[in-house]
């Protein structure tokens, strides 16, 4: 039985027009596990997430302060560079413009550099991560992250590819010119939209 299937929900348009399924993917009704490394073993009483570069003050929480937060949820396809698309998708954790909020972002910061546990990065322009679809996640469907999907951790950003959704989170860097992250430096595009296919640089 193939992984792939074919849906009728993938002709349906967004709200902006496009049509749900990007060019060049296929619907799965699985969640295929891609990355580079060993999965990191984490403490959560060790955790914490830093928030710093162009901000007024920095700020570090643990994993309590961060679950302390306001929590939303929301509900978004995400797509792979690797050509698999999931739809409905729902997700809980915290907005990345309510974590941008604590430390008052200065007007020169232009992208965003997230920092996982293990090493990886990778780079957003700011203004990406302003919708309320934009987030750190722990929970997935209703179940918490499992470690090879970055428990206990992950971004979400469901209108780029899913490489830019880092796993493992750690860190939030404020900069002001854009910089390559991990897979970017391999050759992965700097942006990374599905519908226009910036696959690669």
């Amino acid at each position: 039985m193939s992984l792939f299937r074919s849906d009728p929900r993938s002709q349906e348009a967004r709200p902006d027009g496009r049509r749900r399924l990007p060019p060049g993917q296929r619907l799965t009704d699985g969640w295929p596990v891609l990355h580079y490394g060993n999965i990191p073993k984490i403490d959560l009483s060790e955790w914490r997430l830093h928030i710093f570069g162009l901000v007024e003050e920095e700020k570090v929480l643990t994993w309590e302060e961060f679950n302390a937060l306001p929590q939303t949820n929301s509900l978004s396809d995400i797509h792979c560079v690797t050509t698999w698309s999931k739809f409905d998708n729902h997700w809980d954790g915290v907005r990345f413009i309510d974590l941008q909020a604590l430390v008052k972002v200065k007007p020169e910061a232009g992208h965003v550099v997230f920092h996982s546990y293990g090493g990886y990065t990778t780079n957003v322009p700011l203004p990406e991560l302003q919708g309320p679809e934009n987030m750190l996640v722990h929970t997935h469907n209703g179940e918490p992250l499992t470690p090879e999907h970055g428990w206990p951790l992950r971004g979400l950003v469901p209108n780029l590819y899913f490489w830019k959704s880092a796993k493992w989170i750690r860190g939030i860097e404020f900069v002001a010119q854009d910089r390559p992250g991990f897979w970017e430096m391999y050759g992965y595009h700097m942006h990374g939209d599905p519908w226009t296919e910036e696959r690669y640089g």
